[in-house]
C-alpha cells in the first residue's frame, strides 16, 4: 500500500477483536481498496497480518485512523461493508480538519423534525448548519450533492416546528437546463411544478406525505416560482432560494429585499452551473461580490471533497473542475495570443508610415 506524502511521525499497533477471517476480509475490501481508501483520505500507511494492523503517519492522523478502523470492523458483524459504506463513514467524521490544524468544531450539530434527526455530515456541513442558525441571510454554494439544500430545508422545518417562524417559503427561479418552460403546458406554478420536486421529496421525508398537504394547503408552506415574491414583504418566514445560480442581477436583488422582519433566508447555488441566456450575468455571482465583507450575512463554499453521494459523483466533479480550468487557461493564452499579433499588427503600420 501507498506511504504517507508527510513523513511519519509514529507508528502504532492496533489490534482487532475478534480475529474473524471473514469479517477482517470484508474490512479491508478486495484488494484491499477499503483501506486504500483511508490512507488515501488521511495520509497514513497502513498494514496488517491477519487482525493485527500496523498504523505511520503523523500523531493525530493515525489516531483518526484507528478510530475509523474500529468503527468499521464494528460495522462487518453485522453486514458486508461496500466501499460507499466507507466513503460516507470518512465524510461523516469531518475528517478534512485534520488539513486545517485540527480546528476545533461543534460535533454535535443536529436537526430535529418531526419524523427524523438530522446530522450533518463532514465538517463543512457542520459549519454550514452552524451558520444559517447564527444569520439572518446565508448562502450555500457548491456542487450537486454537498447537501446544501436538503440541509436548509431541514432547518426550516426545525424552525417551525420549534414555532421560531410561521412559515416556509421554498422558491427556485424559472430557469431550468436544456428546458423552454413555454412550451409546457399549465401556468407558471405548475410548469415549473416538477422541478421542485427534491424539495418536496426532503419535506416528505421530514414531516410526511399526509402533514406535508394539510401545511401547503393552510400555506404554512409554499412552494412557488420566485416570479410569485415580487410585490411581497415576508416577515416570520424561513425563506430558501434554490438553484440561485439562475437568478438575473435584478431577482436577487428583488428576492433578498423581500426578506422582512423575523425572517431567515438561506440561499443555495453552484456558479458552475449557470443556465440563464448566453451573455446574462448570475444574480448569485454578483452578490457575492456585492455583499462580501457585510457583517450579518454567513457565506459557506463547499466543494467536490464534501460530497456525499456515491464516490464516483466527487471524482466526476473534480474531473470537470479540472477540465473546465484548463479550458479557461487555454482561451485565456489565445486571447492574449490574438491581443499580442494585433498590437505587432498595428506597430507594423506605424513603421511603414514612418
Amino acid at each position: 500500500m501507498s506511504q504517507p506524502s508527510s513523513q511519519a511521525n509514529r507508528i502504532i499497533t492496533l489490534s482487532l477483536e475478534p480475529n474473524d477471517p471473514q469479517r477482517l476480509a470484508s474490512l479491508c475490501g478486495q484488494q484491499d481498496e477499503h483501506l486504500k481508501l483511508i490512507e488515501s483520505r488521511l495520509d497514513v500507511t497502513l498494514r496488517n497480518r491477519g487482525n493485527i494492523f500496523q498504523l505511520a503517519g503523523a500523531a493525530n492522523r493515525i489516531k483518526a485512523a484507528a478510530n475509523v478502523l474500529e468503527h468499521l470492523y464494528r460495522e462487518t458483524a453485522a453486514s458486508e461493508l461496500e466501499p460507499d459504506t466507507v466513503h460516507l463513514f470518512l465524510q461523516e467524521s469531518g475528517l478534512e480538519a485534520l488539513d486545517e490544524n485540527d480546528e476545533s468544531e461543534n460535533g454535535d450539530v443536529v436537526m430535529r423534525t418531526p419524523r427524523t434527526m438530522i446530522k450533518p455530515r463532514g465538517l463543512n456541513q457542520q459549519r454550514y448548519v452552524s451558520s444559517i442558525r447564527e444569520h439572518d441571510i446565508n448562502f450555500g454554494i457548491g456542487p450537486a450533492g454537498t447537501g446544501k439544500t436538503y440541509l436548509a430545508v431541514a432547518a426550516a422545518v426545525e424552525a417551525l416546528n420549534q414555532q421560531e417562524v410561521r412559515r416556509i417559503l421554498l422558491v427556485r427561479p424559472a430557469v431550468e437546463a436544456g428546458e423552454k418552460l413555454g412550451f409546457l403546458p399549465g401556468d407558471l406554478a405548475q410548469k415549473i411544478d416538477p422541478y421542485l420536486r427534491p424539495l418536496y421529496d426532503a419535506l416528505y421525508e421530514m414531516i410526511g406525505f399526509e402533514q406535508v398537504a394539510k401545511l401547503i394547503e393552510r400555506q404554512v408552506i409554499e412552494i412557488a416560482p420566485l416570479a410569485y415574491m415580487r410585490g411581497r414583504t415576508l416577515n416570520n418566514a424561513y425563506i430558501i432560494l434554490d438553484e440561485s445560480q439562475n437568478t438575473t442581477p435584478e431577482q436577487m436583488k428583488m428576492f433578498l429585499t423581500r426578506i422582512g422582519f423575523g425572517s431567515t433566508a438561506v440561499i443555495t447555488g453552484d456558479v458552475t452551473q449557470v443556465d440563464l441566456p448566453r451573455g446574462q450575468r448570475s444574480g448569485l455571482i454578483q452578490v457575492l461580490e456585492v455583499l462580501k465583507g457585510t457583517p450579518g450575512i454567513g457565506v459557506t463554499h463547499f466543494a467536490a471533497k464534501d460530497v456525499v453521494r456515491h464516490p464516483l459523483v466527487q471524482r466526476i466533479i473534480e474531473a470537470y473542475d479540472a477540465f473546465e480550468s484548463q479550458q479557461e487557461a487555454e482561451e485565456r493564452e489565445q486571447r492574449e495570443k490574438r491581443q499580442q499579433e494585433r498590437e505587432a499588427r498595428l506597430q507594423a503600420r506605424e513603421d511603414n508610415a514612418r
